[in-house]
């Protein structure tokens, strides 16, 4: 924290601002912004009533009708802020509306009898409220723990994975010297320029022929190899020192301990990054999922949300509150692991 405190009150050449003090924030607050703003507006507008989806102006606090109980109703009735005809604002709370005037009683004397107000003519009297029935209505209609068993076991299975394959094609091109290594490579690292959209049909075919389709092992094992995982990798272990592999050989140590015990200790860091992305790459994948799984019970989070979203209808509520939740353990694993991206990938290239 002390750290912090510094870097945000250390000046350029002096104790007052400087210029370029002053451009950095602008830049920094802007970028915060610009990251931030969406996700507090998706954490605010979860906790919203449905609607309140269709407020214009949109709000940014979620935002709940006051009201009150008054004798002769059973009902609560809304209050509103009313502007009545002598120009005096009164509470009154609304009792039915018929075209475009509002019938209203004052709460606190209702033997007065009912009011005429223009609806233009009042306001609703409201109150900050964090409302978490859009959370338990989802998860009480949908199945959510399905849903998430799935996305976790394809996420766990995958990321292990691709981990172990492509570490090991990273060792093979980084550390073994052998005739087209290069073009291999290039190669390899020449289908990032080919669209996934290209070929999720020969993929999905060949899913369907050895008979995984509508099988979690559909979604796990066609994207275990990833060719930015083997670059990432091969980079980080090009710095390795070839002579810790020779020593290890001279001392009777086989090719699979010199992998296992030598080479991914060394590449923690590349591993840790590499696992981030991959989870990241998992949980968040919509398309493939949609394409190899018809069946709901295998429905991973991203395409369960899918089923909140009807033909003539769009329940924005539960859609706003399952993404949130959707989003947590992926903000979490990131918060944890995230001092590795920047070793990890600073030292990647480096010789």
């Amino acid at each position: 924290m002390t750290d912090f405190k510094q870097f945000l009150t250390r000046r350029r050449g002096g104790k007052r601002l400087d210029t370029t003090d002053i451009l950095t924030y602008i830049y920094l607050i802007t970028g915060v912004v610009v990251m931030f703003g969406p996700v507090l507006w998706l954490l605010m507008s979860s906790f919203k009533p449905p609607e309140a989806m269709y407020e214009f102006p949109p709000t940014f606090f979620p935002y709940q009708q006051e009201t009150a109980i008054v004798e002769g109703y059973d009902d609560p009735l809304p209050l509103y802020d009313a502007i009545l005809e002598d120009g005096t604002e009164a509470q009154l709370a609304q009792v039915a509306r018929v075209g475009l005037v509002a019938r209203m009683i004052d709460p606190q004397n209702p033997e007065a009898g009912l009011i005429n107000v223009p609806i233009d003519q009042r306001e609703p009297v409201r109150s900050i409220a964090f409302n978490l029935q859009n959370y338990t209505g989802a998860i009480n209609r949908f199945p959510f723990m399905t849903y998430l068993r799935n996305t976790v076991v394809v996420t766990v299975a995958a990321t292990l994975l691709t981990l172990l394959v492509n570490s090991m094609a990273a060792f093979g091109l980084s550390k073994y010297k052998f005739k087209g290594r290069d073009f291999l490579f290039l190669v390899m690292i020449s289908t990032l320029m080919v669209p996934v959209s290209v070929i999720l049909i020969p993929a999905f075919l060949v899913i369907a022929r050895v008979g995984w389709s509508n099988d979690l092992l559909g979604l796990i094992v066609p994207g275990a190899a990833t060719p930015t995982g083997v670059f990432l990798l091969r980079q980080y272990m090009l710095t390795i020192p070839d002579e810790l592999l020779d020593s290890a050989r001279i001392d009777g140590a086989s090719e699979w301990r010199i992998y296992w015990q030598i080479i991914l200790p060394l590449a923690g860091p590349a591993m840790a990054v590499l696992a981030i992305f991959s989870v990241m790459w998992r949980w968040n994948d919509f398309l493939w999922p949609l394409i190899v799984v018809t069946r709901s019970e295998l429905f991973t989070l991203q395409v369960g949300l899918n089923a909140f979203q009807g033909e003539l209808n769009v329940q924005w509520h539960y859609i706003l509150a399952m993404t949130v939740l959707t989003l947590l353990p992926i903000t979490i694993i990131f918060a944890l692991l995230q001092k590795y991206i920047t070793t990890g990938i600073a030292t990647t290239g480096m010789k």
